[in-house]
């Protein structure tokens, strides 16, 4: 069989991988050079390796139980259960995990999850030793790889996939195959402030839209807690904190106990709604405190966190470093069946840019390398059968916008008071309106501001133009799909609505 990859992190380079090693003919389609994307930016490393007292089973409650219950269990069954296996793969791939002198795998914990249970490679350097173990292995097969080509759209014939059309060069550039696998990241660029690498752009999840796939759960969006208060963004891993680092406040008092018991190591969006709440009302960032840690130890541990920030001016062994929330991970995206189908026959997804029902509302924290290496691999098998009918086992897909596109940016028009786009404008939008504190107002405006958009745009020619497309479709989904879930779940949370902006 002739299948394409497009995308080239954890998730792309393993099905690729397996998908060749299975005998089908794979070429891989990368939108930068292989093996750029998130991956490589990753710090905390894998979840799944089970010491005494911890096991796939109370790994699996973590999950669930960070994802707000809305995580499948099926998903999270088998994320937990492969996991043993993806983690040796990666070893047997040549990833040098982190060890004690005695051989043993060093084990750390992250928040939310009730056992120290992930490995880590370079301290805090995993996702890049796991990038570059794949791309070489990939360099070594036969798998045909084409570099800095942008995915536009997808090619159908009879309500299937059977190929890509890319942008290579300035040059439009039609591929046939019988399969795609869709592992092109996420959408952090939606937002103004954000950890994801420039390209992040929602590319493959807005190819599958326009194609007629079914996408949910976008409006999960979740916010790291903890970046470092200096351009450009630089995540502090929350490994930090699970090695006994602390959020305090302007006067040196642990604030997020304020909201919830487990303090620092709560869900993600606790966290990340607690610092900003603080931030706002003490007129100042918070600071994460790591200087009990000793310098020693910093260095050892986070070699790359400690140089970096030391780099750009802060002693952090010393005194209490300056963190913020900013845009970290996508937990919906293409929705899939436990195999990366999607409701396209030909068409797969994972990774980041699949809705695999692993993360519910939010991500449990090193679950998503995990979710890459588990999800490629059982894509690339399910190769040999890739177009039984499936449908979305939980959720309906995020509602479609284009028949209220021309009333709604007519309305927009008459009222008056947005500006022209850019992509800066869309971020500060949805970081404003639908980011980590969302009200019903807010969601309104940023709809009706992104549809008028969405109307006076015009074809795009350029990657920047098709990027910008992408994300303007992607802005629209994701806030259609919070305004239509009414309650606060996860990293979805909505406050009483805001007064009219003047």
């Amino acid at each position: 069989m002739n299948v394409i990859v497009v995308g080239s992190g954890i998730a792309g380079l393993t099905a690729a991988l397996h998908a060749h090693e299975a005998g089908h003919r794979v070429s891989l389609v990368t939108k930068g050079a292989l093996g750029d994307g998130c991956t490589g930016f990753a710090q905390g490393g894998v979840a799944g390796v089970y010491g005494p007292g911890d096991s796939a089973a109370r790994h699996a409650a973590d999950t669930m139980a960070a994802g707000a219950g809305l995580s499948d269990a099926a998903a999270v069954d088998v994320l937990v259960d492969d996991a043993a296996a993806r983690i040796a793969e990666l070893i047997a791939r040549g990833v040098a995990f982190d060890r004690a002198p005695d051989g043993r795998l060093l084990l750390g914990r992250e928040a939310a999850h009730s056992h120290a249970r992930i490995v880590h490679a370079g301290g805090d350097a995993t996702g890049a030793a796991i990038s570059l173990a794949l791309v070489a292995a990939v360099r070594h097969t036969s798998i045909d790889v084409t570099e800095h080509a942008f995915l536009v759209d997808l090619l159908m014939r009879d309500g299937s996939v059977h190929g890509i059309r890319t942008l290579v060069d300035g040059r439009l550039v039609e591929r046939e195959t019988d399969a795609v696998i869709l592992a092109t990241g996420g959408a952090g660029h939606l937002y103004a402030h954000t950890t994801n690498p420039l390209g992040t752009t929602g590319d493959g999840i807005a190819a599958a839209l326009r194609a007629g796939a079914a996408v949910a759960d976008l409006e999960f969006v979740q916010f790291h807690p903890t970046i470092l208060v200096s351009e450009p963004a630089f995540l502090v891993s929350e490994a930090v904190r699970g090695e006994g680092a602390t959020l305090i406040d302007d006067e040196g008092r642990r604030f997020v106990f304020d909201t919830h018991p487990d303090g620092e190591l709560a869900p993600r969006d606790v966290v990340s709604r607690a610092i900003a709440r603080q931030a706002a009302a003490q007129g100042s960032p918070v600071r994460l405190d790591a200087t009990m840690l000793g310098a020693a130890r910093l260095a050892e541990r986070f070699p790359t966190i400690d140089r970096v920030t030391r780099e750009r001016g802060f002693d952090w062994a010393g005194e209490p470093i300056p963190v913020t929330p900013a845009a970290h991970y996508l937990m919906g995206g293409v929705v899939t069946d436990l195999d990366g189908r999607t409701t396209l026959p030909g068409l797969f997804a994972v990774g980041e840019t699949a809705r695999t029902g692993v993360h519910g509302a939010n991500r449990l924290a090193s679950n998503s390398l995990l979710e890459g290496a588990v999800f490629g691999a059982r894509a690339a098998a399910a190769l040999s059968d890739p177009h039984p009918p499936f449908r979305s086992r939980n959720r309906s897909a995020s509602p479609r916008l284009a028949d209220q596109i021309r009333d709604r940016s007519d309305r927009v028009r008459q009222r008056g008071g947005h500006e022209g786009f850019t992509r800066a404008a869309l971020q500060r939008l949805m970081w404003d309106d639908v980011g980590l504190l969302r009200t019903e107002d807010g969601l309104a405006r940023a709809i009706d501001v992104i549809l008028a958009w969405q109307a006076d745009a015009v074809a795009p020619a350029t990657v920047a133009e098709h990027e910008d497309a992408n994300l303007l479709l992607l802005a629209a989904e994701t806030a259609s799909a919070a305004r239509n879930r009414t309650a606060s779940v996860g990293a979805h949370y909505l406050e009483a609505p805001r007064l009219e902006r003047v």
